[in-house]
């Protein structure tokens, strides 16, 4: 059994316009802000919280939702299609709005919207992929989702959203929801949810034929030092989140503000190196385990973090493009081994919670950080921005050095590869 690349990529879509949608949101809502209505970091960070404040109290209610809707369209895709929908409209006229209070209602109107599919989107994957092929699964999913926010960058270039002191970001974003749209045009044209989730479980209720792991499948609580991994491997998801989010919530604004250099490029030479590490860090996991190499890649954010922080004005800015490709391969391997070491230590049906788990930890940390950055930047001034990035992601590290659960086993990886068949 080989996964489906084809359909995968296809379903990727709806992850394609996600990952759009929060690039544009993450670099030009601090500058609007910033710049238009003249606001300080702490408020700022307030408000780039928002969306994962939304996010911890609704992704839940709309996942557990779509788990009981159906439809012609099927489960998940009537969510993402509506929200898609009103979540470009609501971002194209943010671009338009002259007051403060007017501003911040359309963007709850706005992150509304993305919340009501955001877990309908995250669920289609597993749907439609039997169980073994998941994490292969992923890895498209998150190439899709970094093409997506590659080209929101490479629009930011063409409109030159990095001009110091720009308020007007209109047609910028206008772009975005177009290209929000022609995704979810291909998505709706080319997947076909009902059919596609049937044939999954059909072909995962023949594997479960085949398969012991219904051996696995019984209520058995956690051990108390499985319960402490997964303790620790939670506090690491919030730690490593607070760190990088940090960065990519005020980066735009860091930029144009203290280096007086455009975002954009650093930005995309991160995505790109991501894109290129996903499928190769996947393999390196399965011959060391996930957790060592989450472990090199928490110490290649810190490293990079660290020494951003001696870049100033005037340095070539050919070194912070290395340092940003440094993250965003350290991130590719956190972000595509860390959710499985998760999901590994659940039992039978509790799949579904302990992702529920990881997500809790994730959107805490992020409703925490562009705060508390915000505090420190403007207590303190910009110099704090790299050094409190690089201490977070320190912290991770020492965090995930303890774990001893959720890795992943060699001799059952072997048994699913012999079950899932080679790789095209």
């Amino acid at each position: 059994m080989k996964l489906n690349y084809k359909r995968t990529i296809l379903v990727g879509f709806a992850f394609f316009l996600i990952s759009a949608f929060w690039q544009a949101y993450d670099t030009i809502v601090p500058l609007i802000l910033t710049n238009k209505f003249h606001m300080e970091q702490v408020y700022s960070g307030i408000i780039m919280s928002l969306d994962n404040i939304f996010a911890v109290f609704l992704l839940p209610i709309f996942g557990a939702l779509s788990d009981k809707v159906t439809t012609r369209l099927g489960r998940r895709t009537p969510f993402i299609l509506f929200g898609t929908i009103f979540a470009s409209i609501f971002l194209a006229v943010l671009g338009f709005i002259p007051s403060l209070w007017a501003f911040i209602f359309v963007l709850l109107l706005c992150l509304l919207s993305m919340a009501t599919f955001r877990s309908p989107a995250v669920a289609l994957m597993p749907d439609v992929t039997v169980k073994p092929l998941r994490s292969k699964g992923n890895a498209i999913i998150n190439l899709m989702g970094t093409a997506g926010g590659m080209i929101v960058l490479g629009l930011s270039m063409v409109f030159a959203t990095n001009e110091k002191g720009k308020t007007d970001f209109s047609a910028y974003l206008i772009s975005v929801s177009v290209l929000m749209i022609a995704a979810l045009v291909v998505f709706l044209l080319t997947v076909k949810e009902p059919l596609w989730a049937r044939e999954a479980d059909e072909a995962g209720a023949a594997l479960e034929d085949k398969d012991d792991e219904k051996s696995l499948s019984g209520d058995r609580k956690l051990t108390r030092s499985e319960l402490t991994s997964l303790i620790l491997i939670l506090a690491s998801v919030a730690l490593w989140y607070i760190g990088y989010n940090a960065v990519t919530s005020k980066y735009s604004v860091y930029a144009s503000e203290v280096l007086n250099v455009p975002y954009n490029t650093t930005l995309l030479i991160a995505q790109g190196a991501a894109i290129i590490a996903y499928l190769p860090v996947g393999m390196i996991a399965s011959r060391v385990g996930r957790k060592k190499t989450i472990l090199a890649g928490v110490l290649m954010l810190t490293v990079a973090f660290a020494a951003a922080a001696f870049i100033k004005e005037g340095t070539s800015p050919v070194v912070m493009y290395i340092l940003f490709a440094l993250a965003g391969i350290g991130w590719a391997t956190i972000n595509v081994n860390s959710f499985p070491m998760v999901v590994e230590l659940a039992k039978g049906g509790d799949v579904g919670k302990y992702t529920g788990f990881y997500y809790t930890a994730s959107m805490s940390a992020q409703i925490v950080t562009p705060i508390l950055s915000g505090f420190f930047i403007t207590k303190l001034g910009w110099w704090v921005f790299f050094p409190y990035a690089a201490i977070f992601a320190g912290l991770a590290f020492v965090t995930m050095f303890f774990v001893k659960h959720g890795d992943s086993r060699p001799e059952r990886q072997g048994a699913l590869e012999s079950l899932a068949g080679s790789d095209d």
